[in-house]
């Protein structure tokens, strides 16, 4: 076990170059100088002196090799630079959003989970029966109606016409709800059809005709032979979504304002803010591998016959 988590941990460093080689190339190849995007974004007109000065101060005016040798030098020691736009340690920046991102990520994760798990398995027991029908009424809406919208809808309703809710920012739990309902419901709909499709899939296999022969309770046949199995597509989903969640829920943080990981990065593709960009390609890189990384080992420990190579033991 050891040796296979430390040949997972090996492979981060493979997929992080690669990751920040196709950053720094897709940067570099923009037509958009990151040293005039700089001074638009400081209200200075940009003469040539200026910008070759401020080109010099950021190290673009040095050959593209020498850029980014020194660019894996800096992620090697976790140093990602100083911002361009705030000319602050881009490491202190981020230490400061990102526990808005992580609590906005783990709530909806939970309450995704809370939701799609007894709605995805009562739907499988009664199957076309109401419960079925509303789960697939979820699925279908939260599959196809997009999140901005549904930010949109949910500030309309309960922020500006029954006035309950805060529209923006963060501070209490109420500043919680809303971007949590927005990014939930997507992740309903996808673990509650996962699931359903999944139990009702063992509900064939002989294993539960034959515990139903023996008496077994549907209760116990359901929770402690049924749902062991059947959860273990919902549990690679939520690892995947996790990934993406901890990275930075995007377009929900620029909805309500919500002071983020995700709307810091954005903010830095406008600005063409090179050190922040680089330090959220290097992030999401890494937080994907283990996500990854903690599902295979849950399936391991949920299922020892699972070898480290993926094959089932005879």
């Amino acid at each position: 076990m050891i040796s296979y988590i430390g040949k997972r941990m090996v492979a981060i460093i493979p997929i992080v170059l690669f990751a920040t080689l196709v950053t720094f190339a897709l940067i570099h190849i923009s037509p958009v100088d990151p040293a005039e995007a700089y001074l638009t974004a400081a209200h200075i007109y940009p003469t040539p002196e200026i910008l070759e000065q401020k080109r010099h101060e950021f190290g673009l005016d040095q050959p593209l090799l020498t850029q980014y040798i020194q660019t894996l030098q800096r992620i090697s020691r976790l140093d990602f630079g100083t911002s361009y736009l705030t000319n602050k340690p881009v490491w202190d920046e981020v230490k400061v959003r990102l526990p808005a991102t992580v609590e906005l990520a783990l709530s909806s994760m939970v309450l995704s989970i809370v939701v799609s798990i007894p709605l995805g398995v009562l739907a499988a027991m009664r199957k076309n029966g109401w419960i079925d029908m509303l789960s697939r009424g979820i699925s279908y809406f939260g599959a196809s109606i997009p999140q901005f919208w549904l930010g949109y809808l949910l500030i309309f309703f309960f922020s500006v016409r029954l006035d309950w809710l805060p529209v923006e920012g963060r501070g209490t739990w109420q500043h919680l709800v809303l971007p949590t309902l927005t990014l939930s419901l997507v992740l309903i709909a996808l673990y509650t059809r996962l699931l359903r499709s999944s139990v009702l899939e063992q509900l064939q296999e002989t294993y539960v005709q034959y515990a139903r022969t023996r008496g077994i309770r549907e209760r116990v046949i359901m929770l402690k032979h049924v749902l062991k199995i059947a959860i273990a597509p919902l549990i690679t989903g939520m690892g995947m979504n996790l990934g993406k969640l901890l990275t930075g829920t995007i377009i929900v943080e620029q909805v309500f304002s919500w002071p983020g990981f995700g709307r810091y990065f954005v903010e830095a593709i406008f600005n063409r803010d090179i050190p922040v960009i680089q330090c959220y390609v290097f992030l999401a890189a890494c937080l994907f591998i283990v996500c990854n990384l903690l599902v295979d080992l849950v399936h391991l420990y949920m299922d020892p016959r699972i070898s480290s190579k993926g094959r089932t033991e005879q």
